[in-house]
């Protein structure tokens, strides 16, 4: 393969190729950043900072166009693209304020005359990013990185090659030191031999727990450090004190959001058998209103599927849990024509052991599953391989509190949906990765935790 193809999911159709970088220019890029990395490592933390809000405003400024790039190569609805957009900038300002502070000297108490943690950088960092948020995966991680130090490189998922270049040129743009950061076009077999490159310090990597799994192989026999946050099939648990009319509301949003194509989208909504039929019947109604059509339209709210064979391997699952016993309540019919579009679809009593309760469905299907009680809940929710992120309602806080420890899980929201923030940590446990992104704990994972031991002068 010499080039990649960015195509319009909605259309079906080509947008524009690219030629891939030869292994000159791998090896070019690589010097690069490590060169720049030893500089950027000697600058002040304060000074490194004030990158960010540059980057911040290069993506404001340029928010209507990197929107229309995202829709336009991966489909998502153009008011989630341009949200994407403003998050990624939040998050640059956001670490342009703490970073400083989270990265200051900790002083320690010893018989020393001082003892001190400090934090240094670690170096280059190889990022391997996925489609469906292709702006977002790569400014959560690299804000934090630049301001600790490193140096990125930028391997993206291949049908968003636009993206992926838009991104290296908000960083030049920004004024980012040349070097420090790059995007490779590079063939997927390629990467191995770029994570065992002395230049690479670590890897950062969001996508499918299959290739996480490759990934942390080809890292761990290298030694390197890795952050990996992987595949999940979110528990979205509605207790029968809850607020039902309000978590079929926010449970759709869960769920559907960028057409449902999130490791952290809910996906397995459990519900106490005593409100059961009310909640699927709400969220039915709800799913069914949501607007299907061009993404680029600001009231459509599904658009296509990132590619047609992301589509066809969902409505595989679809057809095999059916097969199963669930019972189809909506959907459930790839849409006729070109593009890879796909309806809402939900599925009803759904159970433990069928396709749609124990693989991640990547895209916009629903399982609906009933519970006993809490406690078998609770139960059903961790009878999962993943372990992202979770959803639990209930009028009850002080009962939620007490569950939410019992959720396996990295992060459990009640009365809420699952979402990701700068302001605390990201990542899930089990099949669903390790180390954390975002908060105090992500700028730290890409650091070299030292302690200094100061004793007496001579």
């Amino acid at each position: 393969m010499s080039q990649i193809t960015s195509i319009n999911p909605a259309t079906g159709q080509p947008i524009r190729s690219f030629d891939l970088q030869d292994d000159a220019a791998v090896d070019a890029a690589l010097t690069a950043a490590a060169a720049a990395q030893k500089d950027w490592a000697q600058v002040p933390v304060a000074e490194r900072a004030a990158v960010l809000p540059r980057i911040a405003a290069v993506l404001r400024a340029g928010k209507a166009r990197y929107a229309e790039m995202i829709t336009r190569e991966m489909g998502k609805p153009i008011a989630e693209s341009e949200a994407e957009i403003e998050k990624c900038a939040w998050n640059c300002d956001f670490y342009a304020q703490k970073g400083p502070e989270w990265l200051a000297d900790e002083a320690l108490q010893s018989s020393a005359r001082e003892t001190a943690v400090v934090f240094d950088p670690l170096g280059v960092v190889l990022a391997i990013m996925p489609w469906n948020y292709p702006f977002w995966q790569y400014f959560r991680f690299a804000a934090p990185a630049l301001v600790a130090g490193n140096g990125a490189i930028l391997k993206h998922a291949n049908n968003v090659p636009e993206s992926a270049l838009a991104v290296q040129e908000v960083m030049e743009q920004a004024g980012v030191p040349k070097g420090l950061t790059a995007t490779l076009l590079i063939d997927n077999a390629k990467v191995a031999g770029i994570i065992a490159d002395p230049r690479i310090a670590a890897v950062t990597l969001t996508g499918s727990t299959e290739v996480g799994s490759i990934v942390a192989g080809q890292a761990g026999r290298a030694l390197k450090k890795q952050v990996l946050e992987l595949g999940g099939s979110d528990p979205f648990i509605v207790l029968a004190d809850a607020d039902i009319e309000a978590a079929a509301e926010t449970a759709v949003k869960a769920r559907y959001i960028n057409v449902g194509q999130s490791c952290v989208n809910a996906k397995r909504f459990i519900v106490e058998e005593a409100v059961a039929d009310r909640f699927a019947d709400l969220f039915v109604a709800k799913a069914a209103a949501l607007k299907i059509g061009d993404p680029m339209e600001r009231d459509v709210k599904i658009g296509p599927m990132a590619r047609a064979n992301l589509r066809a391997t969902l409505h595989d699952q679809v057809e095999r849990s059916v097969a199963e016993g669930a019972v189809l309540r909506l959907g459930g019919q790839p849409v006729e024509g070109p593009g890879a579009w796909y309806p809402p679809t939900v599925l009803d009593h759904v159970k433990p052991g069928m396709v749609a309760f124990v693989e991640e469905t990547f895209g916009p299907v629903a399982a609906i599953i009933r519970a006993r009680d809490a406690a078998h809940a609770i139960e059903l929710a961790n009878d999962s391989e993943y372990g992202l992120g979770a959803a639990l309602w209930t009028a009850d806080l002080a009962r939620a509190r007490d569950l939410a420890h019992r959720i396996e899980a990295g992060a459990v929201f009640i009365n809420g949906m699952t979402a990701s923030d700068p302001r605390y940590p990201f990542g899930g446990i089990k099949r669903s990765g390790y180390g954390r992104e975002l908060g105090s704990y992500g700028i730290r994972e890409f650091v070299n935790i030292k302690t200094l031991w100061i004793g007496p002068a001579t």
